[in-house]
């Protein structure tokens, strides 16, 4: 895979009809199949009332994953070209799903393609594109006598962490996959090697 990627910048959504029928594509970043399945399960139960929730992501994982339903329209209108717009702009580590309030009027297999795509697209468009690279996640935990020193170095570094102050002090950290093993290395010798360091998980 390549080492940058485009996904989308933030959640949106965009709404339009046709022909009655109300259309809502709701996209976001994820970066894992749970999240994507996540975002899948929230939608369908915010919008529960509706005719239809279709979905469609596409996530970097070991292997690549698609995924894509009609969600109950014909077969081949909707999860597909939904999931043709991440296809097509070359989107990753992304999931959308179109809610459909249907109208009381049929739009055929080609305007519920048209609109299935349409809703996508719009999404993609309201939340925006970006580039950006594989990350990694991985744990420190250290002694309180060592956990500024680390917090300093993560803080100097510019990466993403969350502290957790109990008996010991916990930083989940999260960091270009490309910068992952220097910085390990930086914590092992600002801590003389006392930092304990869990497995990263790529993204």
């Amino acid at each position: 895979m390549a080492e940058s990627y485009l996904t989308v910048a933030e959640r949106a959504e965009a709404r339009f009809e046709v022909q009655g029928s109300e259309f809502i594509g709701h996209v976001a970043p994820v970066e894992t199949v749970d999240e994507a399945e996540a975002f899948v399960e929230e939608i369908y139960e915010t919008y529960a009332d509706a005719t239809h929730n279709v979905p469609a992501y596409r996530v970097r994982a070991s292997p690549f994953r698609e995924y894509s339903s009609d969600d109950g329209e014909p077969s081949g209108s909707a999860g597909k070209p939904a999931l043709n717009v991440l296809q097509q702009q070359e989107l990753e580590n992304v999931v959308a799903v179109v809610t459909r309030y249907y109208g009381g009027t049929n739009l055929g297999v080609g305007g519920l393609a048209r609109a299935y795509g349409r809703a996508v697209k719009e999404g993609v468009d309201a939340a925006g594109v970006v580039e950006s690279v594989p990350h990694e996640r991985f744990t420190v935990t250290v002694e309180y006598d060592d956990s500024g020193s680390v917090r300093g170095l993560l803080e100097s570094a510019d990466v993403e962490f969350e502290a957790d102050y109990e008996a010991e002090v916990r930083f989940a950290v999260r960091v270009p996959t490309a910068e992952g093993a220097a910085l390990r290395d930086r914590i092992r010798s600002a801590t003389s090697g006392r930092a304990s360091i869990d497995a990263s998980d790529p993204e």
